[in-house]
């Protein structure tokens, strides 16, 4: 997608990132976690897929691809549990998605700040990222319970760019769900659209309205001033 020339003359002083299906690749771990818990209650595994396409929904939405039928009291104990069988195994498969690091490296080498702003809680972003030897290389780490609203509320969003010491205009959000670009644009900041994330068949990306997409990770540095790799 070509790069509006509004964008182009715009200052960029910070990327923001969402975390799972924009920079980690969570997705195999939070199947584990689900065929764990359908297993325990003596319910059918479900095939990868359909789980991967759910993770950008968090918990909620992986657990809706098992529990659909449930109420919301037990609901919130399968929650409860498969949060509970989910960090005991973290970060088994999770990884960087390819092209992280060296999107990164390109991004500081133009002094441009970077951040995560996610709903996943802190008690599991942190150790995530930690684990992967990534959490270094971010300037700010907004998690979902770092203030008491969560996306597509602007404010984790205007909380990263104060963090970083941007303003909302000089900012990009990068992410993989209609609430990234929705929180983004209410922040005043543009959205691009990470196409290799977690998506469900019938969703329109197109319809998100967000200013781009990219495939890769390598493609965000045509977005930075860069050539894409």
């Amino acid at each position: 997608m070509p790069i509006p020339e509004s964008l182009r003359r715009r200052p960029l002083r910070a990327v923001l990132f969402d975390l799972d299906g924009t920079v980690l690749d969570t997705a195999p771990d939070m199947h584990r976690a689900m065929n764990a818990l359908l297993r325990e209650r003596r319910r059918a595994e479900l095939p990868y897929a359909a789980v991967r396409s759910r993770v950008s929904h968090g918990a909620a939405g992986v657990l809706r691809a098992g529990f659909a039928d449930v109420d919301e009291v037990e609901f919130r104990e399968l929650q409860r549990r498969f949060l509970e069988l989910y960090s005991a195994e973290l970060c088994v498969d999770t990884r960087a998605f390819p092209g992280m690091e060296s999107t990164l490296d390109r991004i500081a080498e133009r002094g441009i700040a970077v951040g995560i702003v996610t709903n996943k809680a802190a008690w599991l972003t942190e150790p995530l990222l930690e684990r992967l030897g990534l959490r270094e290389r971010f300037a700010c780490v907004v998690s979902g319970d770092t203030l008491s609203v969560r996306k597509p509320h602007p404010a984790p969003l205007l909380h990263a760019a104060e963090l970083v010491g941007a303003a909302a205009a000089e900012c990009i959000y990068v992410g993989d769900a209609a609430r990234d670009v929705e929180a983004a644009h209410a922040a005043g900041m543009s959205a691009l659209v990470a196409l290799y994330g977690y998506f469900d068949a019938d969703e329109d990306v197109a319809a998100w309205g967000a200013e781009g997409a990219i495939d890769s990770l390598e493609e965000l540095a045509g977005w930075i001033g860069g050539e894409p790799a």
